[in-house]
């Protein structure tokens, strides 16, 4: 075969690699078809669920994946909960379940049920700052602010059910937070001193 002719090597190779192509395709194709098959099933298993939030029955639609961390910050524009790791591994998006500390990133919003959850907007009463913010201002238990709503959260579950907690006991609560600024000891001297400040 002369130079400028078709091998039977190239037309074999070149049968190989369109047959490949052509699969390539097809595999895509289903592929895209499967995820608008999973995006509409998705869609059609959306929830009609009502959260009670801060006192307040919130309805509100979410997909069964939806967790409660995105529930808040999304259709419920409560920002305060934050995400950090959304694996549970930092705690900053720890709201109250019925006055216990959980991570919202962990909870589906669809498992909370009749559950009442509290956000850190809710721990004040209307203008009046709960003692635990009043002294984590005070004591500049906060650098960047990230970790202070969840931390603020945990600190304040801890004295409602440990009015006079020891350091011990604030580091055990708070022992599931991870502050990147390093103020953890502020946040224990912060937590003692609304221990006393609830006293008066």
């Amino acid at each position: 075969m002369s130079g400028e002719g078709l091998s039977r090597r190239a037309l074999l190779g070149g049968s190989v690699y369109a047959t490949m192509g052509a699969g390539a395709i097809e595999f895509v194709a289903r592929a895209a078809e499967g995820a608008e098959d999973r995006g509409a099933s998705e869609a059609s298993a959306s929830a009609r669920i009502v959260l009670r939030v801060n006192g307040a029955d919130r309805a509100l639609t979410v997909e069964p994946r939806m967790t409660l961390a995105e529930a808040l910050r999304g259709p419920l524009g409560l920002t305060g909960t934050k995400i950090g790791c959304n694996r549970g591994a930092c705690s900053a998006c720890t709201v109250w379940l019925d006055g216990m500390p959980v991570c919202s990133c962990m909870t589906l919003a669809v498992d909370v049920g009749s559950r009442t959850v509290t956000t850190i907007e809710g721990l004040a009463q209307g203008q009046e700052l709960h003692p635990v913010q009043v002294a984590f201002i005070e004591h500049d238990a906060m650098q960047c602010g990230f970790c202070t709503p969840g931390m603020a959260m945990s600190c304040a579950a801890l004295l409602e059910h440990s009015p006079d907690p020891t350091p011990d006991e604030v580091e055990k609560a708070i022992g599931g937070h991870i502050c990147r600024c390093g103020s953890y000891p502020h946040v224990v001297a912060a937590t003692l001193a609304a221990a006393k400040a609830r006293k008066t």
